[in-house]
């Protein structure tokens, strides 16, 4: 049995994943979806103050309240910033970290850095609240404004992150404005990621979740 920390993409609450973790459950493992503070069910606690480390603490706080201590760590998409950040500051309690589509940070790089024009653009449409930044055209209608200041914040790291025993990056390669190819370009031929390539859009976790599973349980092969 695999015990699974789930952190969904920006926007999206635990709702997004819950066919994925049913899935998992399904299979005989342990899952935990993660609500980030200021989205989905949690959009009452957005304020201008909710920022990357807030998310970072978020997922801590999970695996100390549930005592998890060999989690493999999934983020998708924005997540990839938040799970790094956890794997810097409690690489004891992780035995594997699964980037989704996701941004890989180094220490001082934000998601605003790191991403490309349009979403830079996306990010900058900041709602009247002036703190949170509405869902794109297109998203599921649960999505709810992301708190601005997250996607801004560069992270702090030490090299914790790289000590991490196994790491996986999901490059999903059907859609056009994807900003993850560089990623994919980085990591597909460094002996210290498994890469895995699928012909899908981004939302995978959510319309895909019996292949998610398949990539996270590693009955797809790395490819």
């Amino acid at each position: 049995m695999t015990t699974f920390v789930l952190v969904p993409g920006g926007w999206h609450g635990a709702w997004a994943i819950q066919a994925l973790v049913r899935e998992l459950r399904g299979r005989g493992h342990e899952a935990f979806p993660v609500t980030l503070t200021g989205v989905g069910e949690r959009r009452h606690l957005a304020s201008a103050s909710v920022n990357l480390d807030t998310h970072i603490q978020d997922v801590l706080a999970v695996l100390e309240t549930e005592e998890i201590t060999d989690a493999v760590l999934v983020g998708h998409s924005y997540a990839g910033m938040v799970i790094t950040g956890v794997a810097d500051r409690a690489p004891s309690r992780i035995s594997r970290l699964v980037y989704s589509d996701a941004y890989v940070p180094a220490d001082g790089q934000s998601c605003f850095e790191l991403t490309n024009d349009v979403f830079r653009q996306v990010f900058l449409q900041v709602g009247a609240d002036g703190y949170s930044v509405p869902a794109p055209a297109g998203t599921a209608p649960r999505a709810t404004p992301h708190p601005l200041a997250s996607f801004m914040q560069p992270i702090r790291l030490t090299e914790a992150p790289d000590n991490i025993p196994a790491r996986d990056y999901l490059y999903l390669s059907d859609w056009a404005d994807t900003p993850f190819t560089p990623f994919y370009e980085r990591f597909r031929d460094d002996p210290a990621w498994r890469v895995h390539v699928v012909a899908a859009q981004h939302n995978m976790p959510t319309v895909m979740p019996e292949l998610m599973a398949d990539v996270l349980t590693g009955e797809a092969p790395a490819r």
